[in-house]
C-alpha cells in the first residue's frame, strides 16, 4: 500500500512537472513569437547584414585560393570592385532609368491613344479612358470667357485665402517631411547593412566563436556542427546566386542588344540584380523589360517577351538544378510558398530573403533527423 500511494505521489509530481514546463515552454514560445513580430524589420535587417558578411567571405576565400595575401587585403580588394561596380552602375542607370521612365510613358500615351481610336472607329464608346474630360468638368460653365474678357479681374481677385494657404502649406511641409524621412531610413538602413556585413567579414571567426560561446556546453558539439553547416550552405548558396545573377545580366544584355532594344546593358543589369530574388524577381525583371521594350514597337516587345520566357527556362531548367540544388536542394513549389507567405507577412524583406531563411530551417531540420536517426541505423 505504501508503494503504491508513492507511485501515485510521483507520478502526481511528475505530471505536475510535465504541465509547469510544457506551460512555461509555451508561454516563452508565445513571447518569442510576439517579440519576432514587433521586432521584424530589425531581425531582418541584421540577417541582411550577417548575410551580406557572408557573402563578402565567401568572395575573400574564392580571392585566397587564387592568391596568398591575407584576409584583410583580399577583404580590402573584393570591397574596392564591388564598390566600383554598383558606382558605374548607379552612374550609368541613374540618367538612363530617368529617360527610359519618360519615354515609356509617352509611349504607353501614345498606345492608348491608338486603341482609343480603334475603339471608336468601330462603334466603341471610350469617353470612360478619356482623362481630358475630367479636367473639363472641373472647369465650370463660361469660365473660358471669364478668363478672356477680364483677365485682369480673375488675376486680382483669384487669390487663395490664408486659410488655403495654410493647408496646401501644411501638405507641401507633410509631403516633404514624409520623403525625407523615407529617405533617411533607407540610407540609414543600407549603411546598417554595410556596417555589419564588413564587420562580420572583417572577422568571422570572432563572431563564430562568440556565437557558440552562448551555446550551453553540454551541447556545443551540436552547436557548432549547425553553424557550420549553416555558414557553408549560405556560402554555396550565395556564390551559386552570383553565378546566375551573372548568367542572367549576360543573356538578357546580349539578347536585348540583338534585338535593338535601347539601353540593353542597363536592363540586364536590373534583370541580374532582380534575379537575387527567385521566382517574384525573375517576373519583375522580365515585366521591366518588356515595359521598356514598348517604346521601339509592338514587334521589339514581342521579341523582348520571348526572350524574357527563354531567360526565364535558363534559370529555372538549367542553372537551378545544376548550380543552385548542388548548393541548396529545395523542391521549387515548397520555396515559393515559403516565399509568398513571408512576403504576404513581412513585406519586401520577407519576399527577398525567403530562401536563405528556408535554407537555415532545411539545415537544423537535416541535422537533428540525422542525430535521431542514428541510434536506430547503429541498431
Amino acid at each position: 500500500m505504501t508503494d503504491s500511494a508513492d507511485n501515485r505521489l510521483r507520478a502526481r509530481n511528475d505530471m505536475a512537472w510535465a504541465i509547469a514546463v510544457g506551460g512555461t515552454g509555451i508561454v516563452l514560445f508565445a513571447a518569442l513569437l510576439m517579440f519576432t513580430w514587433h521586432f521584424a524589420a530589425t531581425l531582418f535587417l541584421l540577417f541582411a547584414g550577417m548575410l551580406l558578411g557572408v557573402g563578402l567571405n565567401a568572395m575573400t576565400t574564392l580571392l585566397g585560393r587564387l592568391t596568398g595575401l591575407p584576409h584583410p587585403l583580399r577583404l580590402a580588394i573584393v570591397c574596392l570592385a564591388l564598390a566600383g561596380l554598383l558606382s558605374g552602375i548607379v552612374f550609368l542607370g541613374g540618367t538612363t532609368i530617368a529617360q527610359q521612365a519618360t519615354v515609356l510613358t509617352n509611349t504607353i500615351k501614345s498606345q492608348l491613344g491608338s486603341v482609343k481610336e480603334f475603339l471608336e472607329q468601330h462603334g466603341v464608346d471610350t469617353s470612360y479612358f478619356d482623362f481630358s474630360n475630367v479636367t473639363n468638368e472641373a472647369k465650370p460653365e463660361g469660365a473660358g470667357a471669364a478668363t478672356t474678357t477680364a483677365p485682369a479681374t480673375s488675376q486680382s481677385h483669384g487669390l487663395p485665402g490664408a486659410s488655403a494657404l495654410a493647408s496646401s502649406g501644411g501638405a507641401i511641409i507633410g509631403q516633404t517631411l514624409k520623403v525625407l524621412l523615407g529617405t533617411v531610413s533607407v540610407v540609414g538602413n543600407f549603411f546598417i547593412v554595410l556596417f555589419l556585413g564588413l564587420a562580420f567579414a572583417a572577422q568571422p571567426s570572432v563572431y563564430r566563436a562568440g556565437l557558440l560561446f552562448i551555446a550551453p556546453a553540454k551541447y556545443r558539439r551540436e552547436a557548432t556542427a549547425i553553424v557550420d553547416r549553416i555558414g557553408e550552405t549560405l556560402e554555396r548558396w550565395l556564390i551559386a546566386q552570383i553565378i546566375t545573377m551573372v548568367a542572367v545580366f549576360l543573356v538578357t544584355w546580349i539578347g536585348l542588344a540583338i534585338i535593338g532594344i535601347p539601353s540593353s546593358f542597363i536592363l540586364g543589369i536590373q534583370a541580374g540584380l532582380l534575379a537575387f530574388i527567385p521566382t517574384v524577381g525573375a517576373i519583375l525583371g522580365g515585366l521591366i523589360v518588356v515595359l521598356a521594350s514598348l517604346a521601339t514597337g509592338w514587334i521589339a516587345a514581342v521579341s523582348a517577351f520571348v526572350l524574357f520566357l527563354g531567360v526565364h527556362a535558363l534559370e529555372s531548367y538549367v542553372l537551378t538544378p545544376i548550380i543552385q540544388r548542388q548548393a541548396l536542394d529545395i523542391p521549387p513549389a515548397t520555396l515559393f510558398a515559403f516565399q509568398i507567405l513571408l512576403g504576404v507577412v513581412f513585406g519586401v524583406w520577407g519576399l527577398a530573403l525567403a530562401l536563405p531563411l528556408i535554407a537555415i530551417a532545411k539545415v537544423m531540420i537535416d541535422h537533428f533527423k540525422a542525430e535521431n536517426g542514428a541510434p536506430a541505423k547503429a541498431a
